[in-house]
């Protein structure tokens, strides 16, 4: 089945057609990383890591690029109040970003490049876009000329006044139009800034993907992908400056959003208390558990995040790793046609969960789950599991514990067997007799 995806540029489900079949070029927005990322952060990254796996399956090289992006004014400020330098700040937690991410199962973008690495690229970008009278500088500031552009909000389909209402845009008297927006801005000895032909001063937002996705991808490429709260202005604003500089028809040539996140029916938001980290859930349940929830509904669609989402997950994954259990083998080639077929259908993720639920035989279970990116560990260590900070007797201990049960069976003593069967159902360790042998798993 080839494969068909929804683009929001054209509001319709389209066939894929790559510029170049040889060479497919994928760019996904990442975070600001002022912080640990909320699990609303991770949507995205494990709905175009699946993306990903399933072009890499399809065509013979894809390039993946997915940004960081690390100057921000949300970064200036965190920094001050915890007292330690940018540089500090966004290493920490872009790295904890990353290894978040890992464990999540998402593989490595082909590219993870950090705005600040491209600052060069983003002056030259913008000087571009002043020389062609696609933007203009005033008071210190560059901005883009929204007049300029008269198919400006396309992407969106909202009208003119609706997006400038939209963009939040700050009134000043050095804009031309209320629409235009910031290329460039002013820094203060305080303030982290760069050399550039209009003053030491730092980029705006949009710029920074502009030029990184010009600088790794081209002037064009095939999919431009980010969470539905980008549509705009960012992917608006980003569409204008590269199509502006490069004079192109298109930025991208599909452009791809996930839905909104609510926790348990509720939007997101600390004053509810429902804001969760993906570093804390990954505390209390496996990566590839958080990752099949946000896998449950289509990416398009909302998705409700709960913790008893979580647990049906772990469930789930506790009856796969089950069936490959003391079955070990290499997945089989091919993905199961049913898993495929549901994927090249815009990821439809749902319907490739339902047909993983039909396989039973093991290379065919573990190639479907990798499609997804689950079943990516050996089943012993996927029972073996236990949140942070639990109390319980250790992997040696629990395998002398079995030991001693068998040999209290072979005695006949019963009732010692059962004993220590018992005491490790207290400790949250659940044994399981079969043909081969006895298991164990944590509960």
């Amino acid at each position: 089945m080839s494969l068909v995806i929804y683009n929001t540029l054209s509001r319709e489900k389209e066939p894929f057609l790559p510029l170049d079949p040889a060479h497919v070029r994928l760019y996904v927005c990442g975070p600001t990383v002022y912080d640990y990322v909320h699990i609303g952060n991770a949507r995205p990254v494990v709905a175009f890591d699946v993306l990903y796996r399933l072009l890499k399956r399809r065509y013979g090289r894809v390039t993946y690029v997915r940004n960081i992006t690390d100057i921000d004014d949300r970064i200036i400020v965190r920094a001050a109040d915890n007292k330690e330098t940018i540089e500090a700040l966004t290493t920490r937690t872009g790295d904890a970003y990353q290894s978040d991410m890992r464990r999540l199962g998402a593989l490595p973008p082909d590219h993870e490049p950090r705005a600040t690495g491209f600052v060069g690229q983003m002056i030259a970008l913008i000087e571009r876009l002043v020389g062609n009278g696609h933007a203009y500088a005033a008071d210190g500031h560059v901005l883009f000329s929204v007049p300029s552009m008269p198919d400006y909000g396309r992407l969106s389909r909202k009208p003119r006044d609706e997006l400038i209402a939209g963009a939040r845009v700050e009134v000043a008297p050095y804009k031309k139009d209320p629409a235009d927006f910031v290329l460039w801005k002013p820094s203060t000895e305080a303030q982290p800034g760069w050399e550039s032909p209009w003053g030491r001063g730092r980029p705006g937002w949009h710029i920074e993907c502009s030029a990184m996705s010009g600088s790794l991808l081209g002037e064009t490429f095939d999919i431009h992908a980010g969470g539905l709260d980008l549509i705009f202005p960012h992917h608006e604003n980003e569409i204008a400056q590269s199509r502006s500089a490069f004079g192109t028809a298109t930025m991208a040539t599909y452009w791809m959003h996930n839905g909104f996140l609510n926790i348990s029916g509720e939007k997101m938001s600390k004053s509810l208390g429902n804001f969760f980290t993906v570093h804390e859930l990954l505390d209390q349940y496996p990566g590839e558990a958080i990752r099949l929830l946000l896998l449950s509904a289509q990416y398009r669609q909302p998705l409700d995040f709960t913790h008893e989402g979580l647990t049906q997950a772990k469930a789930t994954l506790d009856r796969w790793y089950g069936v490959l259990r003391g079955k070990e083998s290499s997945p089989s080639a091919d993905v199961p046609s049913g898993v495929e077929d549901a994927l090249s259908d815009d990821l439809n993720t749902p319907l490739a969960i339902a047909a993983i639920h039909q396989l039973g035989e093991p290379a065919a279970l573990r190639a479907g789950g990798n499609a997804l990116g689950l079943l990516q560990q050996d089943a012993e260590a996927w029972f073996r599991w236990s949140p942070a900070g639990t109390s319980g007797p250790t992997d040696t201990e629990i395998e002398a514990a079995i030991a001693a049960r068998q040999a209290a069976r072979k005695a006949k003593d019963f009732k010692e067997s059962d004993r220590i069967r018992d005491d490790l159902k207290a400790k949250g360790v659940i044994l399981e007799d079969g043909s081969k042998g006895t298991t164990w798993k944590r509960g």
